[in-house]
């Protein structure tokens, strides 16, 4: 009997063991509205931690898309977001088919209602460069997934089911406005922008 115990717990901790060193047996972090969010992501060669999830809801019913931040450590405040070195990744999930329009204009009023006068007149020519983006695509649909990337000596970079659209952006202050749509003092979704920042919903 005692022999049988001893063999019972060694066989539970070889199954524990192959658990965490098998990657195929890994843990998702975070789970929205049936979207599975790994708990890392390789963005610039460095892995980079799920900061947190959260859905995009418009008009208290539609549901918009699922997002996730990635940072290189995980951080509580937009400030300590913005300030944080290294490579940072917004990964969007579409829930729903919506126009290229449609979505640039709502990520345009994002932009604009979270940026001051001097930093509008500085980004106009980023601001183009996304509006190129957006005019570059036919729509998004149901399941496509867009990750906004940043890579420190890149730059921003906008990828489309893993194929980049548009051109680099290499300003991390535009970049830094670009979180600030969902991380900003009005964000797209203030029930969101919590759930970005880790905090339990």
């Amino acid at each position: 009997m005692k022999h049988f115990l001893n063999m019972r717990s060694l066989l539970a901790l070889v199954a524990v063991t192959f658990a965490l060193t098998n990657p195929a047996s890994a843990v998702f972090a975070a789970e929205v509205n049936g979207i599975k969010f790994d708990d890392t992501a390789k963005v610039g060669g460095k892995d980079l931690k799920l900061n947190g999830a959260g859905m995009r809801v418009k008009a208290a019913f539609f549901k918009l898309y699922v997002a996730g931040l990635y940072l290189a450590e995980k951080k509580s405040t937009p400030a300590d977001i913005i300030a944080l070195a290294g490579p940072k990744r917004v990964q969007l999930v579409m829930l729903r088919e919506i126009s290229s329009e449609d979505f640039g204009d709502a990520f345009m009023k994002g932009l604009n209602e979270n940026s001051d006068k001097a930093e509008k007149s500085k980004f106009v020519n980023q601001t183009v460069a996304m509006g190129e983006i957006f005019a570059s695509i036919a729509g998004l649909k149901k399941g496509d997934v867009l990750h906004l990337d940043w890579i420190p000596n890149v730059g921003m970079q906008s990828l489309l089911n893993g194929k980049q659209v548009g051109q680099t952006v290499p300003d991390v202050g535009f970049y830094n406005a670009v979180l600030r749509i969902w991380l900003g003092d009005k964000p797209v979704d203030s029930s969101l922008k919590p759930q970005l920042l880790g905090e339990a919903k």
